[in-house]
């Protein structure tokens, strides 16, 4: 029997008309919502600290108000993480919502990942649940689940475990369904979006995918007929390696081996999973720290024509002698050479000077930093102009992650009529690399190399795809090839040395280097090239977005008989 999940959501702010979509679309059991991120729930705290009854994704509540009788009237269960950092007062909202509507419901939340009150001076501190805690609330009858901080994943393994009925040890039936929960999370970026190859297909409004779950794990990714974008193994081998470290991808409910996926071309738009193997959880739960690390400005000035490090040169100098006086903890230059000789434009005659300032003073990095930008208007470089004024200097917030024991989290479904069922914690753990230090799993071995011939100095993107994404400080680099030739050409080529040389900035920083040759793929994790985290803002790119399609531009000598 097949269980049909689909996903309307990949962030909080994604496409508002993508629940009515999904529900109209097509044949659908469960559909789920993502709304959260670590930048996520520091914007939610930070609404809490305003208004106490506030924390969850005001979104899903008003998408609701138009689908909630669509949802009901197909049987379609609705499963999302909107509750963010109050599912209670969520699932209140919901229930209020029906009575206005007239249509008889069941909602229920899941709770016991907040452990603020454990970690003093943390503006929200949750643990990463797993999905039995939503499996137990649809297994009681529940039409729509709230949760507060789960696991991505766990929004489609919960629905699983409640409708095949899986048992706490059964590690590959999880697994294939974390492994299914992985590439729907972010919504179209399983389905065109974001992705390297975005000229196979139209993209230009991409529909939101859904998976085809079996009993034994396996599962099909597709969409509904008729949307936009299109799934082919590339686009689901994309998402599998978007924010992934190793081989082990490991979850509080069990760790799937992503170097056991096998991904088969089942027809159009139709992607086979399956011969995931999956292992005992780590013995610990991930808990997400989110606090307010001070207060950032910036301020960008445009530097035209000729003279541009010169100029460059004196405005520094300038705001360094005001600057000194009351010293910010943190001040970084950046000049951005984005102008071109002889340039047909003004704006492409100019490059950009980008000051950055923190400290935990807001006045240190506000008024004094203004008023010397400001100052310097008529005397200055020659045609000196900023992109904006600097402001009085705004909030940042900094992540980081801890660990705690399962038993330290008290998992809970709480039911609509108000029973509350404890979650049990795993009961069989294994000891991972990813949690404590242990030697990690042997390196696979590599494809013969392929004979020597003629090179092109050519960038990396034309045979290769790639993308990136942030776990708190760090950022991962998927690069993945279409064909075995290829394969064999990259597992070769792209060493953690050449990373090193084509990304300069990860040159002094671990880079560690994972090789799934099922997948076709290497994923690069670069240890702290996010600082601490998204929210600090600490590179042009927060969130390494874009580090794979840098990667891809770069060059390198690749075989001709490739391109």
């Amino acid at each position: 029997m097949t269980l049909r999940i689909g996903n309307a959501s990949g962030f909080y702010g994604d496409r508002f008309d993508a629940m009515r979509e999904m529900l109209t679309g097509g044949e659908l059991d469960v559909l789920t919502g993502d709304y959260l991120a670590e930048l996520t729930m520091l914007i939610l705290g930070r609404d809490r600290l305003k208004d106490p009854t506030a924390g969850y994704a005001r979104t899903f509540l008003r998408q609701l108000e138009e689908c909630l009788g669509l949802a009901h009237e197909r049987g379609v269960k609705i499963v999302t993480n909107a509750g963010g950092l109050n599912p209670a007062g969520l699932a209140d909202a919901v229930r209020k919502l029906a009575d206005k509507l007239g249509i008889p419901l069941r909602i229920a939340h899941v709770e016991g990942d907040d452990l603020t009150a454990q970690h003093p001076g943390s503006l929200a501190a949750h643990a990463y649940l797993g999905g039995f805690g939503i499996a137990a609330c649809l297994r009681e009858g529940a039409d729509i689940v709230v949760t507060g901080r789960v696991t991505d994943a766990a929004l489609v393994m919960g629905p699983a475990v409640a409708h095949f009925g899986w048992q706490p040890g059964e590690y590959d039936r999880l697994a294939g369904a974390v492994v299914a929960g992985h590439v729907l999370e972010c919504g179209a970026q399983a389905t065109g979006g974001n992705y390297a190859f975005f000229h196979d297909g139209d993209i230009r409004r991409p529909g939101f995918p859904l998976a085809e779950l079996h009993e034994d794990g396996s599962c099909v990714i597709t969409k509904h007929p008729g949307t936009g974008g299109f799934v082919d193994v590339g686009t689901v081998t994309a998402q599998l390696l978007y924010e992934t470290g190793g081989a082990r991808y490991a979850g509080p409910d069990v760790t799937a081996r992503l170097d056991t996926v096998r991904l088969t071309r089942d027809a159009p738009d139709r992607v086979r999973i399956d011969g995931v193997r999956g292992e005992a959880p780590p013995p610990t739960l991930k808990v997400g720290l989110n606090r307010l690390g001070g207060f950032r400005n910036e301020v960008a000035f445009v530097l035209t024509g000729l003279d541009i490090e010169a100029k460059a040169g004196l405005v520094r100098e300038q705001m360094s002698q005001t600057l000194a006086k009351s010293p910010p903890a943190d001040v970084r230059w950046d000049l951005v050479r984005t102008d071109r000789p002889d340039a047909p434009t003004e704006e492409t005659a100019s490059a950009l000077l980008r000051l950055v300032v923190r400290d935990p003073d807001q006045d240190t990095v506000g008024r004094a930093l203004s008023s010397a930008a400001v100052e310097l208007a008529l005397a200055s470089y020659p045609g000196f102009h900023v992109l904006a004024p600097p402001g009085k200097g705004a909030p940042y917030g900094v992540f980081e992650d801890v660990y705690v024991p399962h038993g330290a989290v008290p998992h809970m479904a709480v039911l609509h009529d108000g029973r509350r069922i404890p979650v049990p914690a795993a009961h069989d753990t294994a000891v991972l690399d990813d949690a404590v230090p242990k030697p990690s799993l042997p390196e696979p071995p590599l494809p013969e190399p392929l004979p020597g011939g003629p090179t092109r100095h050519a960038p990396l993107g034309l045979v290769a795809g790639a993308r990136s994404g942030d776990k708190g400080g760090n950022a991962n680099v998927g690069v993945w090839v279409r064909t075995d030739e290829a394969w064999r050409w990259l597992a070769h080529e792209l060493t953690t040395d050449r990373f090193r040389q084509l990304i300069p900035e990860s040159r002094t920083l671990t880079v560690t280097r994972h090789v799934l040759p099922d997948l076709r793929a290497l994923n690069f994790v670069v240890e702290g090239i996010l600082g601490e985290g998204v929210a600090a803002q600490h590179r042009f790119d927060p969130q390494a977005k874009a580090l794979g399609e840098w990667l891809r531009s770069r060059h390198l000598d690749i075989p001709e008989a490739l391109l």
